[in-house]
């Protein structure tokens, strides 16, 4: 029934700037199991999850499928829709329509209106790209005032998640900043032209209790790591990572 409605969304015109990403997150039995079982150890049926930053909902259908009830969280208009049509009447599912950082506040977000899935609240995030390797073409074209939340304030309206996934293009360390506990295991996407965001990341969650990290690279559904690792060894291999890597996830446990 979801593929359906993916398919009608696909050819809405209103959602051609989501077509790219629906075919490619959507649609790949293959890619939907290698998902499942890589999250399968760090989510479990009846756990909550926080997917800060859905986009259009890979992860989040992988969390359904291992039986999660996931609070998705998306600033963007057009991906928001998106997610709520996929899982209209389906009350394990609540999309947050907003932004989450540092404070519960109006943000301002860049847009990517031709590739949305590198819309992102970080001016910095946007002039790293700016000439970067493999980044070219990327145009960042309008600008839109979304509203705001924390990861404090989504835990007070909905629980404490066993799982947070955050992928929000460079502002990752702002979400984190919004976040005064630990929890127990989260992901936030790093990229090579943000390095410098990632090891803040680092350093706020380590400050935070956890003590146990690893990292995925690109779209892999394997770690590159074997075990989990002090902070500070994933700190030195972040900066190992070749630049045309482009981006990855590093995992945590407290």
């Amino acid at each position: 029934m979801r593929d359906g409605v993916i398919e009608t969304l696909k050819a809405d015109p209103a959602m051609s700037g989501l077509r790219r990403s629906l075919d490619f997150y959507h649609g790949d039995p293959t890619r939907d199991a290698a998902l499942d079982a890589f999250y399968a150890p760090l989510v479990r049926a009846g756990d909550l999850v926080f997917d800060v930053g859905a986009h259009v909902g890979d992860r989040l259908g992988s969390f359904r499928r291992l039986g999660a009830t996931v609070v998705a969280v998306e600033p963007q208009p057009l991906c928001a829709r998106a997610l709520r049509e996929m899982y209209a009447g389906d009350d394990a599912v609540t999309v947050v329509e907003a932004a989450c950082g540092r404070t519960a506040g109006p943000v301002r977000l860049h847009v990517n209106t031709a590739n949305p899935t590198v819309s992102t609240a970080s001016p910095g995030f946007v002039r790293a790209a700016d000439g970067a390797p493999g980044w070219e073409g990327q145009t960042w074209d309008a600008r839109i005032e979304v509203p705001g939340t924390t990861l404090d304030a989504l835990m007070a309206a909905y629980g404490v998640p066993a799982f947070v996934k955050i992928d929000v293009e460079g502002y990752e360390d702002a979400v984190l900043a919004g976040l005064s506990r630990p929890v127990p295991a989260l992901s936030f996407e790093f990229t090579t032209i943000a390095r410098v965001a990632a090891a803040r990341c680092l350093d706020r969650l380590t400050a935070l209790g956890f003590t146990r990290f690893t990292v995925a690279i690109g779209d892999e559904t394997t770690f590159a790591l074997p075990g989990w690792r002090p902070a500070a060894e994933v700190a030195a291999y972040l900066g190992t990572v070749p630049d045309e890597a482009n981006s990855g996830d590093v995992y945590a446990r407290p």
